[in-house]
């Protein structure tokens, strides 16, 4: 039995095959709010998103600039067999920490929900994150993110992906 479950574990299912469609190379329009009413930030940059690990997993490489300063970052998405759940990592140059966020697929608006929890610069403490990444269609994805700041939710980031 437990040798069973460690290989349903492990083989990569349906839901890995939905985070494959995503696979390629895509242009980013990004536009960042830094507080509730600021005015927001744009930039277009770059992602590239390929399978790892036989399969199991998504790496995404972004590259843009943010503030005028060269801007990285790496995503990696996992979808957990055994939790039924989506899990997202990040790390980029503009900190330190890691933000991780879990989710579930929604297939009526071909979606994933996450939530989860970043680092306030600021403060040292974490706060709130909730992200919705929907895919419109093959060529199209659109990520939201929004965060609390003084005990409101706003919204601090939107990327427009076309693919190549």
């Amino acid at each position: 039995a437990a040798q069973k479950a460690w290989m349903e574990y492990m083989t990569p299912g349906s839901m890995h095959k939905i985070m494959a469609l995503a696979n390629g190379e895509w242009k980013t329009d990004l536009t960042v709010w830094m507080a509730p009413g600021a005015p927001p930030t744009k930039e277009t940059g770059a992602c590239t998103n390929k399978m790892i690990l036989g399969g199991r997993y998504q790496e995404s490489l972004h590259t843009s600039t943010f503030g005028g300063q060269p801007f990285e970052g790496i995503g990696t998405l996992a979808y957990d067999n055994a939790k039924k759940v989506f899990i997202s990592s990040w790390i980029d140059n503009m900190g330190t920490g890691i933000m991780l966020l879990e989710g579930k697929w929604d297939d009526a608006t071909r979606s994933i929900n996450f939530t989860g929890k970043s680092t306030d610069p600021a403060s040292g403490k974490d706060i709130p994150v909730r992200e919705t990444l929907k895919w419109i269609d093959d060529n199209h994805h659109f990520l939201e993110m929004y965060m609390m700041m003084n005990g409101t939710e706003f919204k601090t980031m939107e990327i427009k992906l076309t693919r190549k």
